[in-house]
């Protein structure tokens, strides 16, 4: 009708929704930066499930969906989200630094500086530098007006997009160790791309480390990410992975890591607020359209067989 306004958050709120509003007037929107750029006031979440219903009587809220688990993404902590906005209560920038610390400690390397893969690696590589003590570096700088690159359509516009929006910042990172903090390797070729780049500028070394655990599944939940088949992390080890990057060393945080950055001691996929699919495998919401592999079955057999076939090919 066009005298109301309808809102529903999906029944496990898995994407985020947002109730502001300005000058009397409700608004809804994704995520609380884009109340701060019109000047509009957070009123609050809306919650996993819930539907609200608003005119010119007021706003009228209802649960039309049977009781479901909360499973918000936590891949907006660590990627989609803008670092400038609040999700469930918790500041972006925040949990992407405290990522960062965590992943220090657990993948500590001798380096000379940690180096942000711009832009959404620069608060986990703030965060790595200072639990690491090293200096924090823009040792690759970014063309804001290029945008995303591991959705576009082909490789070849990926690997143009690539050099139009990262540039080596010679001067900060010749002769030197690099921590390069990213966060997260899809199909590795963007990383391999910028790896390439950092070395041709001169660095000793390069160590990469990734503010996330290995993105080894799909999501179909509202992302357009890549099939199983065309992330690395599903089909390649973490020393085929960097072998394929070119790195000296590469480590992901843990996913118990993730959850401790984020306030949870560990991960407790029954318990957990949070859906990491992408991550375990494990999928808050049956696929009804879709057919991937069991966990059991997919990237720990793809590895195994290869393994054999290596055997093999030794006798």
């Amino acid at each position: 009708m066009d005298d109301q306004l309808i809102a529903v958050r999906d029944p496990n709120g898995v994407r985020p929704l947002i109730l502001g509003e300005l000058h009397g007037a409700k608004i809804v929107t994704s995520e609380t930066c884009a109340l701060d750029i019109i000047g509009a006031t957070f009123i609050r979440d809306l919650d996993h499930g819930e539907m609200i219903i608003i005119n010119q009587n007021g706003m009228i809220s209802s649960r039309p969906f049977k009781p479901a688990p909360s499973k918000f993404c936590i891949f907006e902590y660590v990627y989609f989200a803008r670092p400038d906005s609040i999700l469930e209560t918790k500041p972006v920038y925040s949990a992407r630094k405290a990522i960062g610390r965590e992943l220090a400690k657990e993948a500590p390397v001798e380096a000379d500086l940690v180096c942000p893969v711009p832009d959404s690696g620069v608060p986990a590589a703030m965060g790595y530098a200072e639990a690491a003590g090293l200096p924090f570096e823009l040792g690759i700088i970014r063309n804001h007006y290029v945008g995303r690159t591991f959705i576009q359509p082909t490789d070849n516009i990926r690997h143009l997009g690539v050099k139009l929006k990262h540039n080596a910042n010679r001067a900060m990172i010749e002769g030197k160790r690099v921590v390069l903090v990213d966060d997260s390797i899809v199909r590795g070729t963007t990383s391999r791309k910028i790896v390439d780049m950092v070395r041709a500028a001169g660095a000793a070394e390069v160590h990469m480390r990734i503010s996330s655990p290995p993105t080894a599944h799909s999501c179909y939940y509202g992302i357009d990410t890549p099939e199983q088949k065309e992330l690395l992390a599903h089909t390649h080890n973490l020393d085929e992975m960097k072998e394929f990057i070119g790195v000296d060393s590469l480590a992901y945080v843990s996913l118990d890591g993730l959850y401790r950055a984020l306030g949870e001691a560990k991960r407790n996929n029954e318990q957990s607020q949070y859906c990491d699919a992408c991550f375990s495998g494990d999928y808050a919401i049956e696929l009804t359209d879709q057919n991937p592999m069991p966990k059991s079955t997919s990237r720990s057999k793809i590895l195994r067989s290869r393994e054999n076939n290596k055997l093999a090919e030794q006798r």
